[in-house]
């Protein structure tokens, strides 16, 4: 038991929940997709009206900036959870990166 006047312990820092996939390797296939990679796969499916525009929501819908977004999506159309999630963006987003790299 603790005494009354004793300070509560601290909650623990940063995000609670399963951890990102990130350079630590890749996120294990039967974890599910979190909550801001369904968001950026969201973000992702819609049409934009002009230059701009889906800067703005990445900035305010998602509270990241455009660089941060750009880098997780592309991490995001790699993985197997989200193909089976959203096949027709993700192998949308795969045709024009490979599109992109026969340009270069």
């Amino acid at each position: 038991m603790t005494a009354p006047d004793a300070e509560p312990a601290p909650e623990p820092a940063g995000p609670v929940g399963p951890e990102p996939s990130g350079p630590a390797g890749p996120a294990p296939a039967d974890r599910e997709l979190s909550v801001r990679e369904r968001a950026v796969l969201a973000l992702e499916r819609r049409s934009w009206a002009g230059p701009g525009a889906k800067e703005r929501a990445i900035r305010e819908e998602l509270g990241i900036s455009p660089v941060r977004y750009f880098q997780l999506l592309n991490a995001l159309i790699e993985d197997e959870r989200a193909l089976r999630e959203d096949p027709v963006t993700v192998n949308r987003l795969r045709r024009l990166r490979a599109a992109r790299r026969e340009r270069r």
